[in-house]
């Protein structure tokens, strides 16, 4: 199927998984102008960011999977549980350094086997890590404005619930549909949590309560090209029912020296562009389709090519906690490679700018901090029209 062809049928109905395995076997170059051109459809020639800050509310975690560095064991060096304290003076910094988005960050659900986490959650005053994480939002929202974007694994409807009333968005990353994944000797076999019908279903609960979500997947950790694309039809159809995800991530795979698959084969960057332009044709014009550009190192801009219109959360603040080694790169030098290959870099909060607009996908409270924080256009305000609008 040519580009032409690619792009007119996708803008008339979607790739089907046929159509988008066979887009997938031509020529890099031609599926990357399909992608462009579709994107272009749909975002023109905006590309926007978040600053954030990385609130890693607990790096505790009762998976185990085989290329996460960042979840850990009690008595483990880098093993904590942030205390309210800790998370309001790390949101009040980041404030200072004009972010706007407070991503919280954890392990999955610790205290159902370490009784080291149930004890502190008692000593809070919680029972679980997600209300804990709740309250923790709600005081970065009351005390500092931040919008905070919570992203602590598997979520229920009355976790969900409570997020709704201090989040802009909440996220969950599905990472793929395979529960082939989850054999002995795979990445998942270890990770109770990453069982694809309860991530799908987290996504669910959220679409019924118009929370708008971001997720995604996350490439070369030993899944092939049609569990990708497996994975990127179920987000889409999910987003076809509810309307709610406001932004899918392809997340490439990083080995790490302290990792089970510390010797596992990265993705290379043409399969990173490949993967990344086939989500631009499976997911649409209109959809925000990210790649984290500290995971691709010094050829970051190169992914614009591929179709993405976002570069997500950077952290004047904090490191990436999930990939520590790779630092982002700095705003300037993002904006400086963004728009020498003709784009507009625009800062956005932690709810894409559509979704700004729509009454339902945001509590009395939180829309309250948002009309403060958003351009009439939905994305961030300027620093000088931010900081006359707060005082």
């Amino acid at each position: 199927m040519a580009a032409t062809e690619l792009k007119e049928k996708l803008l008339s109905q979607g790739l089907t998984k046929e159509e988008a395995l066979a887009a997938g076997k031509a020529s890099l170059g031609e599926l990357l102008r399909a992608a462009s051109e579709v994107r272009e459809q749909g975002k023109g020639k905006t590309v926007s960011f978040s600053k954030k800050v990385f609130i890693p509310l607990t790096t505790l975690c009762r998976d185990y999977c085989s290329y996460c560095t960042f979840r850990k064991d009690p008595g483990q060096p880098g093993a904590h549980f942030m205390t309210p304290e800790e998370v309001l003076a790390l949101a009040e910094e980041a404030k200072r350094a004009g972010c706007k988005e407070a991503l919280f960050s954890l392990g999955d659900q610790p205290e159902r086997i370490f009784p080291e986490a149930r004890e502190f959650l008692r000593r809070q005053g919680y029972a679980r890590t997600l209300d804990y994480l709740a309250a923790m939002c709600e005081l970065v929202l009351e005390r500092t404005g931040l919008l905070p974007h919570a992203n602590p694994g598997v979520m229920d409807g009355a976790a969900l619930d409570k997020f709704k009333e201090s989040n802009a968005s909440v996220g969950l990353m599905l990472e793929n549909v395979s529960v082939r994944l989850m054999r002995d000797g795979l990445p998942h076999a270890n990770a109770p949590d990453k069982v694809p019908a309860l991530r799908l279903r987290t996504m669910e609960e959220a679409g019924r309560r118009s929370i708008a979500f971001t997720t995604g997947i996350l490439i070369g950790i030993g899944e092939t090209m049609e569990e990708r694309v497996d994975s990127l039809l179920a987000i889409r159809g999910m987003h076809e029912m509810y309307g709610h995800i406001q932004e899918v991530i392809v997340q490439n795979f990083r080995a790490k020296p302290d990792i089970p698959m510390a010797k596992h084969a990265e993705p290379s960057l043409e399969e990173i562009l490949q993967t990344l332009a086939l989500a631009r044709l499976i997911l649409g014009p209109q959809m925000n389709l990210q790649a984290p550009p500290n995971l691709s190192y010094e050829d970051f801009p190169r992914l614009l090519d591929a179709g993405i219109n976002d570069w997500g959360g950077i952290s004047p603040v904090t490191r990436d906690f999930i990939n520590p080694e790779a630092a982002w790169p700095q705003i300037s030098r993002l904006r400086a490679e963004t728009e020498a290959r003709g784009f507009v870099l625009r800062e956005r909060l932690a709810l894409y700018p559509e979704f700004v607009r729509r009454q339902q996908f945001l509590s009395p409270h939180v829309r309250e901090k948002v009309n403060v924080l958003a351009a009439a256009d939905g994305f961030a305000r300027d620093e000088s029209s931010h900081a006359q609008a707060a005082g």
